[in-house]
């Protein structure tokens, strides 16, 4: 039987890093509007679906096929205030601090750059704040700043070519120059393979905050980190902005067993008085019954990864309960969630538009038994290609 699904399907989906132009299918989403910093009480029931912008518009893959991928540097002002012109509800990016207590917006541990044909990495937290920002574009018109390197997964190196470049910036120049109607998914940022102390984790976290209090101004904010300690102890040294524990859901282990798991996430939630859970999406899919334990854990569910970029499978995790996706093609994703907000808004007020009181609201996509069906079938698929 042939489906009648406007999205994207199994044979067009070769690579989650390349989805198809016209994958778009109306989601079901009202969209957040009440403030979460609440400096008595720090809870996170959202009422409504959001959709949350990876690194801003979306995170660069080099390597990958796709232009949309490639089109705005990661991470950036710019990226950032283009995804603020779609129906968002938060932009989400990684912070880092210098050696000089800077907070910075970078997501890799290390910059690479190229000296004498050899590709050197400097870590982040081992720059001061003026050497971090002299690579890349440079803001001020005639400098020249180093050119950018990234290394994949697999070992190759790609120089950071993208279609709009821009400038590195730091976390108070985001609360300045990002249009503020967009709510900011601060991602505390640390290296796996470091055990940190607490004094050191403290030393960071409160370099954050201080810039946090002072820059906010009204603007939604919520923290998130896969670091446990983290997590907890920016939930300790503060209650105005929810925390969300960030985890893959056991798709990678580690020697810290509270990442490892969504139930060891919920225990590490409920013990440490976090809001929520931001679960790489496909944990979510494998475990579908920790979405009911999270739920009556009271705690929130949002969800992250490629697979997001795919409607359908956002569209899924609304019915099943989860509340927010991060996602990299911010337009698609967003406009598809418009689309359907508007038609049950519509549909709740009134069957007819306001012209002539006869014009009919866009129907809310009606899937038939076998198009569900085909939905539980497609998304083990595209978990498998992941």
């Amino acid at each position: 039987m042939a489906m009648a699904l406007k999205a994207v399907h199994v044979c067009d989906v070769p690579n989650l890093d390349q989805v198809p132009e016209n994958a778009a299918v109306a989601l079901c989403s009202t969209r957040f509007r009440a403030g979460v910093n609440d400096e008595k009480i720090c809870e996170c029931n959202i009422p409504k679906f959001l959709v949350v912008g990876h690194r801003g518009n979306g995170m660069n893959m080099l390597q990958s096929p796709d232009p949309r991928m490639k089109s705005i540097k990661e991470n950036s002002i710019l990226s950032f205030n283009e995804a603020a012109k779609f129906s968002i509800d938060f932009i989400e990016f990684d912070v880092q601090v210098t050696k000089d207590d800077y907070p910075v917006i970078y997501h890799d541990n290390f910059v690479l750059h190229e000296e004498k044909g050899v590709i050197v990495e400097n870590r982040v937290t081992e720059l001061a704040l003026a050497e971090f920002l002299s690579y890349g574009p440079q803001k001020h018109p005639g400098s020249e700043g180093k050119p950018l390197y990234r290394k994949t997964k697999d070992g190759r190196f790609f120089e950071w070519k993208v279609e709009k470049d821009a400038p590195l910036c730091t976390l108070e120049e985001a609360f300045h120059d990002v249009d503020q109607s967009v709510g900011f998914n601060v991602e505390l940022k640390f290296d796996d393979f470091i055990v940190y102390k607490e004094e050191e984790l403290s030393r960071i976290l409160k370099a954050i905050l201080k810039v946090v209090f002072e820059n906010a101004k009204g603007r939604q904010i919520l923290f998130s980190s896969f670091q446990p300690d983290a997590a907890r102890l920016i939930r300790k040294l503060q209650s105005t902005y929810p925390v969300y524990f960030l985890t893959n859901g056991g798709s990678e282990i580690y020697t810290d067993i509270r990442r490892n798991s969504l139930e060891e996430a919920i225990k590490l939630s409920l013990e440490n008085g976090l809001q929520g859970i931001v679960s790489e999406v496909k944990a979510v899919f494998r475990n579908p019954g920790a979405v009911g334990r999270i739920k009556e854990s009271k705690l929130s569910l949002m969800t992250y990864g490629q697979l997001n970029n795919v409607p359908e499978v956002a569209y899924m995790q609304h019915l099943m309960g989860v509340e927010g996706v991060i996602v990299d093609l911010v337009k698609e994703i967003s406009e598809s969630v418009s689309d359907l907000t508007h038609a049950k808004e519509g549909e709740e007020k009134s069957m007819y538009g306001e012209e002539d009181g006869k014009k009919e609201v866009k129907a809310k996509p009606q899937f038939s038994k076998d198009e569900l069906s085909f939905l539980l079938k497609l998304i083990p698929e595209l978990m498998i290609q992941a």
